[in-house]
């Protein structure tokens, strides 16, 4: 019989539901989540509804109930330190709780980061606007400005100049989503590292680091990081570039992170790759997508498996190229009248379009809209990456809005 996972947590169907595809034909998968399952049925053994799922007492009756449960297993960051509380309680496989709150707070990831000599940017916490001017002052503008513990680049603001970073400091204080923990000082003053970004997702089995996913991020909306899209490459000579595994590894020695999968985004700076931060969990915006698109590689099922304490079959089977481009509305508070792709020949390249908006929403682009405020999204695969990026151009002009 396959082994029985615990999941916590699926998110949004046009965003997850992929995994639950992958991790099915090899795994029992039992849910755990706030509200009756919907799409998610046809993966499914069994389910059931626990309203906080914060709360790990709970979270262990549902396990009971379950049956053999082998691992547990979430992707949704308000909850990955519960699951590993939960792991931890339940004698399973995982990365325990001091590696994922190390994750989870980033001024926690910093200093264990310094103590490990890893290369990262300068980062300082502070309390108030005048200690994070203060700060800025040594460290040399340009800075970011960064919650401690959110992720998606929300409330991250780069500043030039003091009166930036006077007017800016809210907004990265006061960025939250629900299930973030609070802070009586939450605000991390950072050097800006220069270069482009990249991430990696990375499964972890008993301290062994592999590399699934290496996806090279395309930002926009400055001062803010909003991730427009990103490009994967099954064979991205960074996956196997000496600085870029070596930091990886040191990364998550000095986390004690020895089991499970992680989502590591970097900077490639002038003096080599720089580590921005650090997610216990799959990444989102569809890149095991485009991973498992590119290169054939399954993350869901290395997830699975790690979880469970199962060494992951980590495998290409192709060598093609995958992207996703997110649409966003154009002006702040769009309401949207209509909104569909336009009945047109698209280049054979693209893979999905696919809409999360619909008429009578509201959407508006960062940084008020931000992740929540995106139309769609299109994904491509192709040999190249210039095909890739025509299709993705291709299906993003086929959207059409009014408003």
């Amino acid at each position: 019989m396959n082994p029985l996972v615990l999941l916590v947590g699926t998110g949004h169907k046009d965003y997850r539901r992929y995994l639950l595809e992958e991790i099915s034909p090899r795994y029992r998968i039992h849910l755990v989540s706030p509200a009756a399952p919907t799409w998610e049925v046809p993966y499914l053994a069994g389910s059931t509804r626990v309203a906080d799922l914060s709360d790990v007492d709970a979270l262990a009756v549902a396990a009971k109930d379950a049956g053999d449960v082998a691992g547990v297993l979430c992707w949704d960051e308000a909850f990955v330190l519960p699951v590993a509380r939960l792991a931890d309680a339940l004698g399973l496989p995982g990365p325990g709780e001091t590696a994922v709150a190390a994750c989870r707070d980033k001024h926690l990831t910093r200093t264990a980061l310094a103590a490990a000599g890893v290369a990262q940017p300068e980062s300082v916490l502070v309390a108030s606007v005048e200690e994070a001017l203060a700060t800025a002052e040594r460290i040399g503008y340009p800075v970011v400005l960064k919650p401690r513990a959110l992720a998606a680049s929300l409330g991250v603001v780069r500043v030039d100049t003091p009166e930036e970073l006077a007017a800016n400091f809210a907004f990265a204080r006061d960025t939250t989503v629900p299930g973030a923990p609070a802070y009586d000082v939450s605000v991390l003053v950072e050097r800006y590292a220069d270069g482009p970004e990249i991430s990696v997702d990375a499964v972890v089995h008993r301290g062994e680091v592999t590399p699934m996913v290496l996806a090279r991020k395309e930002l926009g909306y400055p001062p803010y990081f909003e991730e427009l899209g990103h490009l994967v490459g099954a064979s991205d000579p960074l996956l196997r570039d000496p600085a870029v595994l070596t930091v990886l590894r040191q990364t998550h020695d000095a986390l004690g992170f020895t089991d499970g999968v992680t989502h590591t985004e970097l900077r490639l700076t002038a003096a080599g790759p720089v580590v921005i931060e650090v997610n216990a969990r799959l990444g989102g915006d569809l890149i095991p997508y485009i991973g498992g698109r590119a290169s054939g590689v399954a993350p869901g099922l290395a997830a699975a498996a790690a979880c469970c304490g199962i060494a992951p079959e980590v495998s290409t089977t192709r060598a093609l190229v995958a992207g996703v481009r997110f649409l966003y509305a154009e002006q702040d508070d769009t309401v949207i009248a209509t909104i569909g792709f336009a009945d047109e020949p698209l280049p054979e390249a693209v893979d999905r379009t696919v809409l999360v908006a619909g008429p009578g929403t509201v959407a508006s682009p960062p940084p008020k809209g931000t992740t929540m405020g995106r139309l769609g999204y299109v994904t491509a695969v192709a040999p190249t990456a210039g095909e890739v990026t025509a299709a993705l151009d291709a299906a993003a002009g086929a959207l059409r809005v009014t408003t």
